[in-house]
């Protein structure tokens, strides 16, 4: 199941990595919205602020270990790490960001810490 990774999704980390603002908004469609800790993020313009803040803000930089292609959905999984309070945190941090894509443009984002299922 291991995939390659959409071009507005490998946009979008490499915006992530290179702490840029713009390159990063830009990847989203005007009406997106993201799931960020349980919290709904909607439209572009809370999106920018969230960017702003605690991805450029907190130098968030993620590091790819897998991608899934599920059903047109794309699910990367990466360590992440920056500047953020790691209180209760790993020391190794891994994510998994769960992409849709309409007409080139990410239309939401979920970013969830797993945790290991028993099954």
């Amino acid at each position: 199941m291991t995939a390659s990774l959409p071009p507005v999704v490998a946009d979008y980390l490499a915006g992530v990595n290179n702490f840029d603002v713009e390159a990063i908004v830009a990847t989203f469609a005007p009406d997106a919205y993201v799931n960020d800790a349980r919290r709904e993020i909607n439209g572009i313009e809370a999106i920018r602020a969230w960017v702003s803040k605690e991805m450029v803000g907190d130098q968030v930089t993620m590091q790819v270990r897998e991608v899934v292609d599920h059903y047109g959905d794309t699910i990367v999984r990466s360590r992440y790490d920056g500047t953020y309070d790691k209180t209760n945190l790993p020391d190794e941090l891994v994510m998994s960001d769960y992409f849709s894509v309409r007409d080139g443009k990410i239309v939401s984002l979920s970013v969830i810490r797993n945790q290991p299922s028993p099954y």
